[in-house]
């Protein structure tokens, strides 16, 4: 299995860029916080006695990490969800020359592995290198002991590597589920078309995390004014598991949404606005695979900035929330935007690109490229919408349930510049990554491309 997962990666070298970044990402993410625990542990008794402002870096890194490992699964099982719909037709030729779903899984899970260990060492490097700045950079505000240093130890980047490939074999168990579970003839089929219902399990698992995420936010509003820490916390996890709740049942939503907001396209743009909408609405898996990490980038961002904005406005004259406060939720921001962005760009490119036969039957039938390209902007415009408003949608029941907490009123404080700023990052994100992956699968002999002569 190593030396066919070796194959596949050299023959296709894209299609495992977006795992090979989120994993990168997840390693120094996890060498960086692993390093801040090997820090505090091995500190001398001075240091740890040392007042320091804020929870420290011990309990930092821990909440940090645990966020940031459950955003990175999240971002992992998109990556090999596409890495793999981009070998759909070599895993399904597989199948049908008698290879077993437990050798597909056991392919998939070599991949994984090979490309986790090829990050594993520039991840470990970065995240160490990142170890040394944050603490620099908590020592300066006080919530650091001044002599505390980060350990010459590999035991972080060790760590960080086994949780990094317990991320990635469990998200690959994920997003390998569907094709090893076909009938090898059924999978050889499922190459060209998409499944036209979403399957009951899929809906339930669905309906389950809008009621977990629904708990947690129940948990947020009903903290005390003087725990906002945890209230913040958990209307975070409540909208991540809300995320996840969008991913499991987007394609009814998404759907939908397109139906509501394709109206304005079609009278914009009477032709490719028409088939725009038409490809978005018949391919709802596909229009979900990319709505939801816009809807991750801007769920997550706005909630962390409305929250911080929320809790300052709270605080007012009384001080309750310092700078440290306020800085540590930008670093998280940042964190956890880093993640969303990544997942974002790795979708539009990679939904984008496995549509090259698709535009070929186009050309063939008469579609000029500009044509295509006027196509593909209705389409980027209307994903974006989408994901802005279900992502818009879940920011605005975490943040409803922080403010409750925070103010006592269920109405928080939304800075109308910075929202608009993630909304127009995640336009500046999404349509230029759809129109860049479209130029260059428009390109080459549209007769070869229409046949699958080319990848």
């Amino acid at each position: 299995m190593p030396s066919l997962a070796l194959g596949q990666l050299r023959r296709r070298p894209a299609a495992f860029t977006g795992l090979a970044v989120a994993l990168f990402l997840l390693v120094a993410t996890t060498t960086l916080f692993g390093s801040l625990f090997a820090a505090e542990a091995t500190a001398p008794d001075t240091a740890r006695r040392t007042a320091v402002e804020g929870p420290g870096p011990m309990v930092i890194a821990g909440a940090f990490g645990e966020i940031a490992v459950l955003v990175a699964f999240f971002v992992v099982v998109n990556a090999i969800g596409f890495a793999l719909r981009r070998q759909h037709r070599e895993l399904a030729l597989l199948r049908t020359i008698a290879a077993t779903p437990r050798q597909v899984r056991r392919l998939v899970r070599a991949q994984v592995l090979v490309t986790a260990l090829l990050v594993a060492a520039p991840g470990s490097l970065a995240g160490t290198h990142a170890a040394h700045h944050f603490l620099a950079a908590l020592r300066r505000r006080g919530m650091a002991a001044p002599d505390l240093r980060v350990p010459e130890t590999p035991l972080p980047a060790l760590v960080a590597l086994a949780v990094t490939l317990a991320v990635g074999l469990a998200a690959s168990a994920v997003a390998v589920r569907r094709i090893s579970r076909m009938a090898p003839a059924a999978a050889l089929t499922a190459t060209a078309t998409e499944q036209g219902r979403t399957g009951l399990p899929r809906l339930l698992a669905g309906v389950c995390a809008l009621v977990g995420g629904g708990l947690l936010l129940r948990l947020a509003a009903t903290r005390p004014a003087d725990e906002l820490d945890k209230a913040g916390q958990a209307a975070l996890f409540g909208s991540l598991v809300l995320l996840v709740a969008v991913g499991l049942t987007g394609p009814l939503a998404a759907r939908a949404l397109v139906a509501a907001l394709g109206a304005p396209v079609r009278a914009l743009m009477p032709g490719t606005g028409w088939l725009a909408e038409a490809n978005l609405r018949g391919y709802a898996r596909r229009l979900t695979s990319a709505v939801v990490p816009v809807a991750l980038l801007v769920g997550l961002s706005a909630t962390m900035m409305i929250m911080t904005r929320t809790a300052e406005h709270a605080a007012g004259p009384t001080g309750a929330t310092s700078a440290t406060d306020v800085w540590l939720r930008q670093a998280e921001l940042a964190l956890l935007t880093c993640f969303a962005a990544v997942s974002t760009i790795n979708t539009v490119v990679a939904v984008t690109a496995e549509r090259r036969r698709e535009f070929a039957l186009l050309r063939l039938v008469g579609a000029t490229r500009r044509q295509l390209l006027r196509m593909l902007t209705a389409e980027a415009a209307l994903t974006t919408a989408v994901g802005v408003l279900l992502g818009a949608v879940v920011a605005a029941l975490a943040t409803v349930a922080f403010s409750t907490a925070a103010t006592g009123s269920a109405m928080p404080y939304v800075p109308a510049a910075a929202c608009g700023w993630i909304v127009a990052g995640a336009a500046a994100l999404t349509v230029p990554g759809t129109l860049g992956a479209g130029l260059r699968a428009i390109q080459g002999p549209a007769a070869e491309l229409a046949g699958g002569g080319r990848d």
